[in-house]
Parts: structure tokens; C-alpha cells; sequence
């Protein structure tokens, strides 16, 4: 059994560019530190986006949440990723995360949290479900490269 672990919840900033870039790898989306700045520049200076890591002697996950508009809804806040190091997963870290991020969307006013998972994340499903998260709907996500990357 894992011991839930004592963290600092921040915003991330630029010299955590190259540990969110391991991470991003964990998770699926391989980054460089460079992409990872790049990103964060953009995504610190919009007050409707917030990029929290958790944080012991060195960073050991993140989350990125932010306000989504749409015509056909109030603003809800949505989760847009998570991930904490494989070897401390289990210990409260992701709790800790989707907390902070659910405390900064009340702020916002934001009345509901979403988050999307990827069908085969099975364990992501639980943990959501234990954090109190509901499944509303099944859908296919269509892609489609539109122009070259800048």
C-alpha cells in the first residue's frame, strides 16, 4: 500500500519546462523542453488557463486546466491534462492536483468540471470516478491537419 504523500501544489513556470516535458512523455505526448516552453508562455499569460505541478524536491506531476466558452452552455472549467510520475502514482499526488484545479475553477465561477480520458485508460476512469467524476457520454473526436505547424 502506498502512503499518500505530502506535496507543494504550484503554478508551473518556465524552468519546470524540461520535468513537464518527461511527463508529457509518460502520458503519451512526447515534448521537448523547448516545446514545453514555448506552450507555457502562451497558455501562463491567459487568466482562463492554469497549469498547476506538484512538487517535492522535484516535479512529480501536473495538471492543466482551463475555462471553456461555448454558445450553447455557461463557462465550465475542463481538466486538460493530468499525469503524475509513474513511480508515485497511487500516492495522493493526482488527488492533490485535481483538487487545486477544482479550487481554481470555482474561483472562475465556473459551475461543473470536465475531463475527457482516453477510452483505454482504465485506471484513469477509476480515479476519476473516485474524485466523484460522473461518465455522460461516449463520442469519437475527429481530427483533421489543417496547415503546417509554426
Amino acid at each position: 500500500m502506498k502512503i499518500k504523500q505530502t506535496i507543494t501544489i504550484k503554478e508551473a513556470e518556465k524552468s519546470d519546462a524540461q520535468a513537464l516535458a518527461m511527463l508529457c512523455g509518460e502520458l503519451g505526448y512526447p515534448a521537448s523542453a523547448t516545446d514545453i516552453e514555448r506552450r507555457l508562455e502562451v497558455l501562463c499569460s491567459d487568466p482562463e488557463h492554469v497549469i498547476f505541478a506538484a512538487k517535492d524536491d522535484a516535479i512529480l506531476g501536473w495538471i492543466h486546466v482551463t475555462v471553456i466558452r461555448s454558445l450553447e452552455s455557461d463557462p465550465f472549467a475542463e481538466i486538460r491534462g493530468l499525469v503524475v510520475t509513474e513511480r508515485h502514482r497511487g500516492g495522493g499526488i493526482g488527488s492533490q492536483l485535481v483538487e487545486a484545479a477544482e479550487k481554481w475553477a470555482n474561483g472562475k465561477k465556473c459551475g461543473r468540471i470536465r475531463v475527457r480520458t482516453n477510452i483505454v485508460r482504465a485506471e484513469a476512469h477509476a480515479f476519476y470516478r473516485r474524485m466523484g467524476y460522473v461518465s455522460k457520454k461516449t463520442q469519437d473526436v475527429f481530427d483533421k491537419l489543417i496547415s503546417s505547424k509554426t
